[in-house]
């Protein structure tokens, strides 16, 4: 999650993503030319549409920046060694992208130590984690952005859907297509439209936190509900997002509905 800082922010993950996936939003013959749509909510100028077959999803167009929190690398001291700049974590008595050695964001930063996955780095969070794993300043209770594909949502999304929740997002540019989880949620001030360092590659998107992703043609297509509220392995993320496109319309559908523009 960022707060107040603007930015323009990839392998065997991104092959089983593309693999799972259909990777082109042409549509085949006999396809449906037009589609039904209503308007579900608008937040910093993006409109959120579903469907009456499918009234509780939501998809909605915008860009995409590029979110390296829950990454065992994300966050260094030394600013210079993190995949994101220590500005989007926080700051000394606001940490929000942090664990913090009094559990609160106006504690110090928890250092990774020797027997941690990367030691010297801070732990960095994601707003959905492993209510299993009880430590934590344990970097793997959360969602590692490097490994895992997950967007993420503006508050006012989250009202009609949660963490934890599947997705099927889509590069307009090249057609290339990726699953992906429901795992962080933004700043209510920052453009809608981010997901992890995982979720870029897979779609083909520069995928540098610090100043890569896109200004637009990014599709997000959100299964509201469809989450237990707990991180997914990669595996499972692929294969039940497949099978949700596939139940909510496919890309076919999607096709249309971006067509009625």
């Amino acid at each position: 999650m960022r707060r107040n800082v603007c930015r323009t922010k990839l392998g065997l993950a991104v092959l089983l993503l593309v693999v799972l996936l259909p990777n082109s939003l042409e549509s085949a013959p006999g396809a449906n030319s037009s589609c039904r749509r209503n308007k579900l909510f608008t937040t910093r100028g993006v409109v959120a549409w579903s469907t009456p077959s499918n009234p509780h999803d939501f998809f909605y167009e915008s860009g995409m920046a590029i979110d390296a929190d829950g990454a065992f690398r994300a966050y260094h001291p030394d600013d210079r060694h993190g995949l994101d700049s220590l500005a989007h974590a926080g700051h000394p008595g606001d940490w929000w992208a942090l664990v913090t050695d009094n559990g609160k964001s106006s504690g110090r930063p928890v250092v990774q130590g020797k027997s941690d996955p990367a030691p010297g780095y801070y732990v960095s969070t994601t707003a959905l984690y492993d209510i299993g794993k009880l430590n934590p300043r344990d970097p793997h209770k959360y969602v590692d952005a490097l490994n895992i594909p997950y967007v993420v949502l503006h508050p006012k999304a989250l009202k009609y859907a949660r963490l934890g929740d599947f997705a099927t997002v889509v590069n307009l540019q090249n057609g290339r297509t990726s699953a992906a989880l429901v795992a962080d949620v933004s700043a209510p001030d920052l453009p809608v439209g981010e997901g992890s360092i995982a979720l870029a590659k897979a779609l083909g998107i520069n995928s540098n936190a610090r100043n890569g992703g896109k200004r637009g043609g990014v599709v997000y297509l959100i299964y509201s509900g469809s989450g237990n509220g707990r991180p997914r392995p990669l595996q499972e993320i692929a294969t039940k997002s497949k099978e949700l496109l596939e139940e909510w319309g496919g890309l076919n559908k999607l096709n249309a509905c971006l067509a009625d523009d």
